[in-house]
């Protein structure tokens, strides 16, 4: 359960996330903390990450914008488009390669 004072602070970085005003990384740290621990947090933040991007115009990723529904970062959370997961297992240890 957040306190009053708490909440409030939350939903002032989370504002200025989703207004794309400065914020500092010891704020959104702070943020991330109580996003990883509280659902309703997770979908504030969610919700404030989709602001930032235009909305999609028709189809199905209308109807999931408008549902909150997938993932809020525009390409799905991957870094790198020719990320492999055979490239992670080259740099790994020796008794995982083998795995």
């Amino acid at each position: 359960m957040l306190t009053p004072s708490t909440r409030l602070k939350l939903q002032d970085i989370i504002g200025r996330i989703a207004s794309e005003q400065t914020v500092t990384l010891q704020e959104r740290i702070f943020v991330q903390k109580f996003a990883d621990r509280d659902a309703t947090v997770a979908s504030w933040l969610r919700r404030a990450r989709r602001q930032q991007q235009p909305p999609p115009v028709t189809g199905v990723d209308q109807l999931l914008h408008q549902l909150d529904l997938g993932d809020a970062e525009p390409d799905g959370g991957r870094r790198h488009p020719n990320d492999d997961i055979g490239d992670w297992f080259t740099g790994a240890p020796g008794w995982l390669r083998r795995s």
